[in-house]
């Protein structure tokens, strides 16, 4: 019993690190193109940020700084919020 329990352990604490990719991070940078056809922020850090359907792009232009809280899905960020920083 003790064996099964042990490789059980040794099973979760190798899988791990694949559920940590999908964990969400944020990021704060300036919108440098709205793409509203698209779904997607590209801001000046490099990356480009995709929103969901029900997403709210109003008062999102080039030049506005943000907070964007995202998640990395299958090397694609999507964006779970977004915040406009004053």
């Amino acid at each position: 019993m003790r064996f099964v329990i042990a490789a059980l352990m040794a099973t979760a604490g190798l899988l791990s690190p694949l559920s940590a990719r999908a964990e969400s991070a944020d990021v704060e940078a300036v919108i440098t193109n709205v793409d509203t056809e698209q779904l997607s922020l590209a801001l000046d850090d490099g990356k480009s940020y995709y929103a969901p359907e029900e997403f709210n792009f109003e008062g999102l232009e080039t030049g506005v700084k943000v907070l964007v809280f995202y998640t990395e899905i299958d090397g694609k960020r999507v964006i779970n919020d977004l915040e406009i920083v004053q």
